[in-house]
């Protein structure tokens, strides 16, 4: 859409309608921060009742209808597309409406409010922290960067230009295009380029940024993989690494991925693209947009975040998924308990393993939640469940969709990703604070 947008400019009114599937996204405010986050060049109405949705008869998220100058609807597309034939149809509308005199040209007033917040991070989606060399390494979404602290927050090092774009080498002149997830190997960090639909390894010790796999284009078709760099991916969101091997949360196909780095191939671990909650065999298996992951050393944890489930992978060749809370693609809510039929999240982004016990991200509850894997035992650990920014005792602390978490020195660290802030908890106790970055500045205007 992007790309049509900048191709045909003011020839082209786009027009978002969004009509919520969750509860949190009903919310105007929730919608403001999600224009602004995905950095949304034009004016979106809030479909909250489904008025909308309706009246233009939609059955399907994504749906595009084609209206001409006059008001008519002229045409109509469900599900996701490649941009070519639409590009092909927009063009000869264009054509058409000028010929007749009937082409508005004058642009949409759209000036959507720069985010500010008690950090100069923006929108931070995912972190890492590294205990043995004392680093918290976070990924500065909104800025399109990677920061390296250290674990109270003096900034060490800025990996990135600022701007988006897809380009290699210092980390001055490198670019990335809204980076998520993060996996470290010795001095070797990977980083879910998530915009570029890419996998960029940064050589920290020199501060080098590398393509490692990805073509700067977005999958639309078969989902096979191949080589690393001639291979297609679709928004990967999140990493980690168990036994050499690169796992990747291909959110976009509803899949994971994996790769050995070195290796000449990337391709399909778990998931037959399908979007459902489906357990079994690794590729008999279905997905729902996973978007975070962490492992135990064998086992991989996922927030399988459109069906509000979190699942268990045994990656080893004749493994399966199992799901250990969640029920489905309609089956969400804040409800804490033990077992699927009795535990309810919000579309969780996050999640790391810890001492036994996993800690959730359940990023539109505006909650942190600790996860027993072996009893799906499930309960609020952080958070109010009321969106805002106060730090405190656990319970009584906000958040605002907290979407990434690492622990360290007996440490949670919180992406609070709506309030462009780290919040540190302590593990024992649960008091919250707001980490001060000390040492770093928001990029310099393009």
């Amino acid at each position: 859409m992007r790309r049509l947008e900048r191709k045909y400019g003011p020839a082209l009114a786009v027009v978002g309608v969004h009509s919520p599937k969750f509860l949190n996204e009903k919310d105007t405010e929730s919608v403001r921060h999600a224009i602004l986050r995905l950095s949304v060049g034009h004016p979106v109405v809030n479909d909250r009742d489904f008025r909308v949705w309706r009246a233009y008869a939609v059955r399907a998220w994504p749906t595009l209808m084609f209206i001409d100058p006059e008001g008519k609807v002229i045409g109509k597309h469900e599900g996701e597309f490649p941009p070519e034939p639409f590009d092909r149809l927009i063009g000869e509308m264009v054509r058409e409406f000028d010929d007749r005199g009937r082409l508005d040209r004058r642009p949409l007033d759209f000036s959507p409010e720069r985010p500010s917040g008690p950090t100069p991070l923006m929108f931070p989606g995912k972190l890492l922290a590294d205990e043995a060399g004392g680093r918290l390494i976070i990924s500065d979404t909104g800025h399109h960067r990677i920061v390296v602290a250290d674990l109270n927050g003096t900034v060490r090092q800025i990996l990135g230009r600022g701007l988006a774009g897809l380009e290699d080498g210092p980390a001055d002149a490198a670019r990335f295009y809204q980076p998520q997830g993060l996996a470290l190997d010795g001095e070797t960090l990977y980083v879910a380029d998530t915009e570029n639909h890419a996998i960029r390894a940064i050589d920290l010790a020199r501060g080098n940024v590398t393509t490692l796999a990805g073509t700067g284009e977005q999958l639309m078709g078969e989902r096979i993989g191949g080589p690393p760099l001639e291979s297609r991916l679709s928004s990967p969101w999140d990493l980690t690494l168990v036994g050499g091997t690169l796992y990747v949360a291909m959110a976009g196909t509803h899949q994971l991925w994996s790769m050995r780095p070195g290796t000449s191939r990337i391709g399909p671990h778990t998931g037959n693209g399908r979007e459902a909650l489906v357990d079994g065999p690794l590729a008999e298996a279905s997905m729902n947009q996973p978007s975070g992951l962490s492992n135990d050393g064998g086992l991989l944890y996922v927030a399988d975040s459109e069906a509000s489930a979190i699942r268990m992978v045994d990656p080893k060749p004749g493994g399966a998924i199992r799901t250990i809370v969640g029920e489905g693609l309609f089956e969400f809510g804040d409800r804490d308990g033990a077992g699927p039929a009795n535990v309810r999240l919000q579309h969780p982004l996050g999640l790391t393993w810890h001492d036994g016990r996993l800690y959730v991200a359940d990023t539109y509850n505006h909650k942190i939640k600790r996860l027993d894997p072996r009893t799906a035992e499930c309960r609020t650990f952080l958070g109010s469940g009321e969106p805002g920014h106060h730090d405190g005792p656990g319970v009584a602390a906000r958040f605002s969709e907290p979407s990434g978490l690492t622990v360290a020195a007996g440490r949670l660290y919180v992406a609070d990703t709506n309030n462009h802030a780290i919040r540190v908890a302590d593990l024992d106790g649960g008091a919250v604070t707001t980490l001060k970055l000390s040492g770093l500045e928001p990029p310099p205007p393009a």
